[in-house]
Order: structure tokens, then sequence, then C-alpha cells
């Protein structure tokens, strides 16, 4: 049974779910869809490019169902005759059987909740990444060769691919980051804590919340900027662990239901075995508004560099 499993996952070219149902309400609209580059290109543009380069066969949008029109207006005439595309959706009211929305509840559920939503479309190994974060070329072809190999032959061997603090600070406001730290002496992750308000202070020092954590946070520090990797196996475990979250959290109207939490259960339960694919990319995103002109720059950089062609679909 196991063989034949083996075999058809062998076949198939592993997926990449976007998660991109956020209201971007810090932005200031839908910043998934923001043109970035220099043809109207959003960053998922580059993000879906880069994996494509890589070998990922297939794409699954995790959206709002009112978002579908315009995704699709977006995405298929890129897409078609490229690659598999599909779109899945993401509501507030997707909860598993015996539960009930609470009334009042407006913010989403988390980025756990999103990647669930994916669940079934998604039967092969599979990367998951935020709508609106680069994370560069490497992370893509790192991604693959995991999920082609270690991910098929151990179902339980998932990964991140981490990043250098320093690497992924914004100029315009603190950040939340996950801190990874590794088993002693292994790419193995230990435990990854959840940070919030990172900024540089004035004399270029990166500082965090107090009591966030019991050491100082350096450049050189790895990050999880939400780039996972996993097989199919990770949506069975993470449902368990949502339904033990909403016994717990369900009535709390600004609960979340986090990737990061799934991944900490894994580890502390030993359901599972978390390797960090270190990178030493420059992350860029846009959380806030002023971040849009920055994040253009360095796009038509990769361009002038080579990285990209100027028009990334016709080119």
């Amino acid at each position: 049974m196991f063989v034949s499993r083996l075999k058809k996952q062998l076949m198939k070219k592993p997926a990449l779910i976007i998660l991109a149902a956020g209201m971007g309400s810090r932005y200031g609209g839908l910043k998934q869809l923001d043109h970035f580059g220099p043809n109207g290109e959003s960053i998922i543009d580059y993000s879906i490019y880069d994996a494509l380069q890589a070998g990922f066969g297939k794409i699954v949008f995790v959206i709002r169902k009112s978002f579908q029109e315009r995704f699709r207006s977006l995405f298929d005439p890129k897409l078609q005759d490229k690659v598999q595309v599909v779109y899945v959706h993401q509501e507030l009211d997707q909860l598993p059987e015996g539960y009930e929305l609470p009334e009042g509840r407006t913010k989403p559920w988390g980025t756990g909740h999103a990647m669930l939503a994916a669940k079934d479309a998604i039967d092969q190994p599979f990367a998951v990444i935020n709508a609106d974060d680069y994370y560069g070329r490497a992370a893509y072809v790192t991604l693959y060769e995991f999920l082609t190999t270690e991910a098929i032959t151990n179902p339980c061997s998932y990964c991140m691919v981490g990043y250098q603090l320093g690497n992924t600070l914004s100029d315009h406001g603190s950040v939340s980051r996950g801190i990874c730290q590794a088993e002693n002496n292994t790419p193995y992750l230990k435990n990854i804590t959840e940070t919030h308000e990172i900024r540089r202070d004035a004399h270029g020092a990166i500082v965090h919340k107090p009591n966030s954590l019991d050491f100082d946070l350096q450049d050189d520090t790895i990050v999880s900027m939400n780039i996972w990797g996993a097989g199919p196996k990770i949506m069975d475990q993470s449902e368990s662990y949502f339904k033990a979250f909403l016994d717990q959290h369900i009535k709390e109207p600004k609960s979340e239901f986090y990737i990061p939490l799934v991944i900490s259960s894994l580890i502390e339960e030993k359901q599972a075995t978390i390797k960090i694919l270190e990178s030493d990319a420059r992350w860029f995103g846009v959380t806030f508004a002023p971040d849009k002109p920055i994040v253009q720059s360095k796009i038509n950089e990769l361009i002038d560099q080579g990285c990209y062609p100027k028009n990334l679909w016709k080119d």
C-alpha cells in the first residue's frame, strides 16, 4: 500500500498553496493584488514564476469567495496552459462538524485555518506561502528538492525555509516574526517563538517587545517567514489540532490558529520533524503602504540583474 502511494506521489509535481484571503487592513487594500512589477505584476506573479521555474506543477489559491472573480480575471489568462490552478475559499463559518461560528466573530481564524481550506485540493507534497511576501527563487528550488525526496520517503518529514532576521525587517514599522531555534548541531527545528514588535532602534540594534524572549536578537537569527513544505498528512494533523484549539478558544473573538502553532505541537508530541532550509536571500514584502515603492525598486533591481524578464508572462 505504501509503495503504491509512493509511486503516485513521485508522479505528481509538488503543489504551491498561496494564502491570499487577507483584507490588507494595515496596507489599506488588497495588497496581494496590487501592482509592483513594471507591467502590473503582483508579488504573487513573481512567486508563481519562481515556483514554476523550480518545477512545481499546481497552484492552489486560498481566497475569500468574494475575491474569486478578481483573482480569476487576473491569473487565469496568465497561467492557462502553464500550470493547474485551483481556487479554494477560506470563510469564517468553515468549521469542523459540531462547531458553530460564534456571534460577532469577524476576525479570520489564522494561517492554520487557511492552510486547512486547501485540504481537499491536496494529494501531493506541497509548499505554503503568504501572498504578499517575496521569498526568492532559491527558496523554491530548495523546497522542490525536499518535497520530491525526503517528504515522499518520510510522510512526517516537513520543512521550513529560514531567513536571517536582519534581512526581513521593515523600515516603516515593527514586525512580528517566528524566532527559530534548532536542536543542537542539527538542521531540525526545536521550537519557534512568535515574537512581536521587532524593529531596529536608533542605534541599529534589533529590539523587540519586552519579555518576549530571554535572549537578544541578532541580524543572523533565523526566523520563519511562513514558507513551509509538507506532505498531505499534515492536513489531518492540523485538523485535529484545530479542533483542540476551538475547544479552548472558540469564544475568544481575536484568537487565531497559526501554522507555527501546528508546527510547535507536532514537535512537542514528536509527530513530525521540521528541517530548517536556511536562506541568505533578502526577503521583502508589504505590510504598510510606504513599503510599496521599496518593493517596486527591489523588483526593478532584480529585472536589471536578469533574474526576471521585464514583462513576466510575455517575454
